[in-house]
């Protein structure tokens, strides 16, 4: 229903055009070549009039659109090559983007990002686990979900379903705060400060069989640093010693108070840790807007000049952004690149590079200028 959709596009001049609809697939293509926007998007919604206002458009309903990206997922090497700076103080930091400027409470920032390996991994497992909740606890099938390398840091999954397709704003925050495990009452899971605990079982359907399923693989495998890392200071030898004790009760044969000395403070610890480990990290905004943009599969990203492409959910643990999404495999440019980490395109290995003038594939010339790190020598 190309029809019904809104499309947006982004000039290279910085402003936004909108409120534009195309009957045919074959009509967008001819005006994205002449109009060579820096960035395309369209609309998750299905509207009466796509080129009216807003108001006036007519909402039928949307795609359910998830996006999952590296700028949300906390990584160590963030902190190496992701900066920001205040708009108004010009405070800056590494790592993740703050919410607010931690001097003056300001709330733009200029950023300075990298679509690094480890990030784009980090994305895919939450990526993974999102599949999951969708297949597993919402019943949707593998036809009616889609998923895409957004282009730079992430992935975006679609879900067309008619009974989704209705769902407003309200409805997609639940949905949103399920994945997220936003709000989890631990006494749900039969956890409280009485002396007898009867924890969720493995066997258990949803979020009760999550945590215990994630319970039992975090006790299974856990050393003395993994149960301090996850915050279980106190009784990490109790706790080892145990071990087949603690799996039994996970597994749901007794109670979850079967071992003496393992109080109602570190089941809860436990229950939290594998809530944080399971949970999908997602943009809570783009999956709760109806009248979302999300950029146009097959089309560029203006921060990388990499594709947006499907693949197949069988593909998901096996797809390479760095080899599916390259757009240019031909031909080479000069530039001056003026700081720029270790990179992989394809099968080829790039930089680091430091105020370097250099010859290199197109695609890794694009990248680099799109990034700001590099210009074309003229």
């Amino acid at each position: 229903m190309i029809e019904k959709r809104e499309f947006g596009f982004a000039s290279f001049d910085g402003w936004m055009l909108r409120h534009r609809s195309f009957k045919t697939k074959n009509e967008l293509t001819m005006f994205l070549q002449d109009f060579a926007p820096h960035d395309a998007y369209f609309s998750c919604a299905y509207y009466e009039e796509p080129e009216a206002e807003m108001e006036r458009k007519g909402w039928l309903g949307a795609d359910l659109v998830f996006d999952i990206d590296a700028d949300h997922i906390p990584t160590q090497c963030s902190k190496i090559h992701d900066e920001w700076t205040c708009g108004n103080c010009a405070f800056s930091g590494k790592g993740i983007t703050p919410e607010k400027c931690p001097k003056c409470g300001n709330e733009r920032f200029d950023t300075r990002t990298w679509p690094c390996e480890v990030c784009l991994d980090s994305a895919k497992t939450e990526t993974v686990k999102l599949l999951d909740f969708l297949m597993r606890d919402f019943g949707f099938s593998d036809k009616e979900i889609r998923v895409f390398f957004s282009g730079h840091r992430g992935y975006h999954i679609h879900v067309e379903n008619e009974a989704a397709r209705s769902l407003n704003s309200m409805a997609r925050k639940e949905i949103v705060d399920y994945v997220t495990g936003l709000g989890l009452d631990i006494t749900y899971f039969g956890l409280s400060d009485r002396k007898i605990l009867q924890g969720p079982s493995t066997k258990d359907q949803g979020w009760r069989g999550r945590i215990a399923r994630s319970a039992y693989d975090f006790v299974r495998n856990a050393n003395e640093d993994d149960y301090k890392n996850a915050g279980l200071q106190t009784n990490v030898e109790l706790l080892i010693r145990n071990k087949k004790a603690l799996l039994k009760s996970l597994d749901g044969v007794g109670t979850w108070s079967t071992v003496k000395g393992v109080a109602f403070g570190t089941w809860k610890r436990l229950v939290e840790h594998s809530i944080g480990s399971i949970s999908a990290k997602v943009d809570t905004a783009v999956t709760t807007d109806v009248h979302r943009l999300i950029r146009l599969a097959d089309t560029l990203h203006g921060k990388t000049g990499l594709k947006k492409v499907e693949f197949a959910l069988s593909a998901v643990s096996t797809f390479d952004p760095f080899k599916s999404a390259i757009a240019f495999k031909a031909g080479t440019a000069k530039v001056i690149v003026s700081d720029a980490p270790k990179f992989r395109l394809d099968n080829e290995i790039f930089g680091p590079y430091k105020c370097k003038k250099i010859e290199l594939p197109t695609a890794a010339a694009l990248l680099l200028v799109c990034k700001g790190r590099a210009k074309v020598v003229e």
